[in-house]
């Protein structure tokens, strides 16, 4: 089964500019993962499965930390749900950056593994 989180819209401090560190910018993060959830389909119970609100915090927690690369956000989003669920399987990150380019010529860019 897959689970996907989308459009998950965060500010967030990441670039290589001291604006783009001092001012922000919003961002959008999509997450696909397969998972097996025959026993969860069946028990109906949260325990038997794996919580997507973690997922979401884990996406929160990666993206409060400044960086240069959006490269390095999808790594460490990836590396951090791998660790934390290594069950997930096929485990895809999407992380965008709206208005990348201050003349305002680009709607955004999306680095994805």
């Amino acid at each position: 089964m897959k689970i996907i989180l989308k459009d998950i819209e965060i500010k967030a401090y990441h670039g290589i500019y001291d604006i783009e560190k001092r001012e922000g910018n919003k961002f959008s993060v999509d997450i696909e993962l397969d998972i097996d959830a025959k026993l969860s389909a069946q028990t109906d119970n949260i325990a038997d499965t794996l919580n997507y609100e973690d997922i979401y915090r884990i996406v929160r927690e990666e993206m409060a930390l400044s960086v240069n690369l959006l490269e390095n956000v999808v790594y460490r989003i990836e590396k951090k749900i791998n660790k934390e669920f290594p069950t997930a399987k096929n485990i895809r990150v999407a992380v965008a950056k709206y208005n990348p380019f201050r003349d305002g010529h680009v709607g955004r860019v999306v680095v994805m593994n």
